[in-house]
């Protein structure tokens, strides 16, 4: 710094305003600038990102959820209905899912459904689409075969046509673009082999390479990111925790590394957030808990902490769970939130796998066999 632009080492009086999340401090004193900086430090360090969380309700709202998802979506005319049009596949999956942890698959159309997958099968790539008209993408891709399997109706669908798109998605390094536009991303890899290995098409992809992939995108904290050298994400480091558990490659992880970074997720709130410096979210409680029960380690973090986090975070007029307390509740975070506490151990719901995010039943009707590590 140029002595032109160094700050001035006299003394101010003044008010420091110092704002960490909630906390609001207020100074009146003598400074120079370097105590501010200081000052600033050190309240930084004991100040965490977090949220506060109602007492009630404390038990799951069963009933209630199982309305919420049932009429999600009944009304066409619906501004949210509307908007996500262009995720409508997932959340389909989403709904279906969770009513199936519940014992209360029957409350949806199955045939309904499956058709809307057919409409949804490109016949030129062998994709499936979010909506009727718009293009594939393999995130759809998934949640279609996952509806599927839920429903035993893979036969409904061609899926040699599936397994040659996903393997025309792979490229020389390994890596999967997520549709034809070419963005890569370790979730896309995830996709591509949880879809073949439900339809046991494995052999369409070279899997060495994408395992080579998968591994060059793991961070020196024991974390993964979307690519190599991106930041460590606690969903980016489930997809990848899947996908070496689809592969049985899992010996290929440092457990103890990346389960203490999953583990500093957790808040005192009992809350997990996704990196650190961000505030807890209830489908973190999936991403978090379903890696670290792949890697036998799901006793490392306080789950009665998390338990009433997560039940906090139901709306108790109309079902339903939002990403915190008190907010809109929503079908996605709905779903993770049951998948969590399923995965808790939480009685009325079904057992969930931790590496597909679906019915332990339907896993093992597929014969699908994903890693686990037990200590």
């Amino acid at each position: 710094m140029s002595e032109k632009c160094r700050p001035s080492m006299r003394t101010w009086s003044i008010c420091v305003s110092v704002s960490f999340g909630d906390l609001q401090v207020y100074l009146w004193r003598t400074l120079c600038w370097k105590e501010v900086l200081r000052m600033a430090i050190y309240l930084k360090a004991f100040v965490t990102n977090d949220v506060s969380i109602s007492e009630d309700p404390r038990e799951l709202l069963f009933d209630k959820h199982v309305e919420y998802i049932a009429n999600h979506g009944n009304d066409k005319n619906d501004y949210e209905y509307c908007m996500t049009e262009f995720l409508r596949m997932s959340g389909i999956y989403w709904g279906v899912t969770g009513l199936d942890l519940m014992h209360q698959l029957d409350r949806l159309n199955r045939q309904e459904i499956v058709d809307f997958i057919k409409k949804c099968h490109c016949p030129v790539s062998g994709g499936i689409s979010a909506c009727e008209g718009h293009d594939p993408h393999i995130l759809y891709t998934l949640s279609a075969v996952q509806i599927l399997c839920i429903y035993d109706a893979l036969n409904e669908i061609d899926t040699e046509a599936i397994a040659r798109y996903v393997g025309s998605l792979q490229q020389l390094d390994g890596s999967f673009f997520g549709d034809k536009w070419g963005e890569v991303d370790t979730r896309f890899s995830f996709c591509a082999v949880a879809i073949l290995s439900l339809i046991n098409k494995m052999s369409v992809i070279n899997l060495d390479k994408a395992v080579d992939f998968v591994m060059s995108c793991c961070n020196s904290d024991g974390g993964f990111g979307s690519k190599p050298n991106a930041e460590s994400h606690a969903g980016l480091i489930y997809c990848c925790v899947g996908f070496l558990s689809i592969t049985d490659q899992l010996h290929r992880l440092d457990c103890e590394k990346l389960a203490w970074w999953l583990c500093e997720r957790q808040l005192p709130s009992g809350g997990l957030n996704g990196r650190p410096e961000k505030l807890p979210d209830v489908c973190y409680s999936w991403w978090v808990l379903a890696s670290l029960t792949i890697m036998g380690r799901l006793h490392w973090i306080s789950a009665e902490k998390l338990e009433r986090f997560i039940l906090s975070c139901q709306d108790g007029e109309t079902g339903g769970f939002s990403d915190r307390t008190g907010n809109m509740p929503d079908i996605f975070h709905t779903l993770f939130g049951l998948g969590a506490l399923s995965l808790l151990g939480y009685e009325r719901l079904r057992k969930v796998n931790p590496t597909f995010c679906m019915p332990q039943y339907v896993i093992d009707r597929c014969k699908v066999q994903p890693k686990t590590i037990v200590l």
